[in-house]
């Protein structure tokens, strides 16, 4: 007997469909498991590709308390290191931070994003959670009713159909949950800061005990810890450079160079294992639901990375989200999921807008490294500087940072 449509055309269902195992797939998906509800995770990658991603590792107070709260914690707690400093290097000298104890006195937990998402799946498959690796979204079907769909193409080449109470899009700003929007359903605020940095991780011990934010008339330069044996650094590029186009030599020279090496000690060098050039752009969703689709993390929002709260809101708006699906699908209580998009937008606008300025703190007006200065950059140059040297001086200024610069 041939099969009917309407099974060839839905073969699996759940009452959660999760698009992407990043850590806001991965923390709701352990989240609703916990709470009993069938729940799966549908990621484009392979299980090797998604251990291998390098991302951020700053994780804010408030993270490790989620994490805790629901037991997610133990690697960050064993292997993450607490971090409460950051140091300036300007035209006008250096100048160190202790944030740990400014402002509400809250501290960064250093862990690498790929060791996080390493430990929140081993919890979510040992206890018993569905995830489908190399399983790509291509659409989402549906979203007005209380079934929607999602089509996927399986690892083999063939398509397939999952059914759903609700679809929670963490597949980020390029992802089937984005596309799948209807037009004239959302507003899309967009900005482009105009620059780009090249990100580079290097097999080197960290060269300072805090994170680096070097300011300098050739660009920024930025240092940041991720292990005893591996560092995060990233160099202001011009706009549309290749990773490539910068040799090993001439990165660790920039490195020297913008970070004032001379006058405040040299860099510990080691091979450049990773490199890839970011244009540092912010936009925000809104509405972040509509109808049986929920945007999560990068769906719903990308920050540019010079205040590191992309993953930090991520898990705080899988927490929230978690707690919305649970009331709505155990105990038919929508109030949540009523007033999730309202409650997360408040965060996304004020990281955004700390985010926003840190890009102004550090940085000249884009274009200022690549010739002349205007009298417009040469004005924007002053701001920047006297921005500085308010946080320098300042303690009510410096108290401000720390409270935004952990929290969210």
């Amino acid at each position: 007997m041939m099969e009917s449509q309407s099974a060839r055309a839905v073969r699996h269902t759940a009452d959660v469909v999760i698009l992407g195992a990043g850590p806001a797939g991965l923390v709701l998906g352990n989240l609703l498991l916990a709470a009993g509800v069938d729940c799966v995770i549908l990621e484009r990658a392979t299980e090797a590709q998604l251990a291998a991603r390098s991302r951020a590792g700053f994780l804010a107070a408030n993270t490790v308390r989620v994490l805790d709260r629901h037991g997610l914690a133990e690697g960050l707690h064993r292997d993450g290191k607490e971090h409460a400093v950051c140091e300036f290097r300007t035209e006008d000298g250096r100048f160190r931070l202790d944030y740990g104890g400014l402002g509400r006195g809250e501290r960064h937990t250093v862990y690498p994003q790929h060791l996080l998402v390493a430990d929140l799946l081993t919890h979510y498959q040992e206890a018993g959670g569905q995830i489908r690796f190399g399983t790509e979204a291509q659409t989402v079907a549906d979203i007005g009713t209380s079934r929607p769909r999602v089509t996927v193409l399986e690892p083999d080449g063939h398509q397939e159909t999952w059914q759903a109470r609700y679809v929670a899009g963490c597949d980020g700003r390029h992802g089937a949950a984005r596309r799948s929007l209807p037009p004239g359903s959302f507003r899309h605020h967009r900005h482009d800061h105009g620059i780009s940095w090249l990100g580079l991780l290097a097999e080197a011990p960290p060269s300072l005990d805090a994170v680096g934010y070097a300011v300098h008339h050739r660009g920024f330069a930025g240092h940041m810890a991720r292990t005893p044996s591996v560092t995060r650094y990233y160099l202001q590029t011009e706009r549309g450079s290749a990773a490539e186009a910068w040799s090993e030599e001439r990165i660790w020279e920039e490195l020297e160079l913008r970070m004032r090496s001379t006058e405040h000690g040299p860099l510990h060098r080691g091979p450049i294992v990773q490199r890839a050039v970011v244009d540092l752009e912010s936009d925000v969703l809104e509405p972040l639901r509509h109808g049986s689709l929920i945007l999560v993390g990068d769906a719903a929002s990308l920050l540019s990375p010079s205040a590191a709260k992309g993953a930090n809101l991520a898990v705080l708006e899988a927490e929230l989200l978690a707690e919305a699906l649970v009331a709505d699908l155990l105990r038919g209580d929508g109030d949540g999921l009523a007033t999730y998009s309202e409650r997360c937008l408040r965060y996304i606008w004020r990281a955004q807008e700390f985010s926003h300025w840190m890009v102004r703190l550090l940085h000249g007006a884009p274009g200022h490294e690549a010739g002349a200065p205007s009298q417009d950059s040469l004005f924007q140059d002053s701001l920047r500087r006297s921005r500085l040297d308010s946080l320098r001086t300042s303690r009510s200024h410096q108290d401000w940072f720390a409270e935004h610069y952990v929290g969210i």
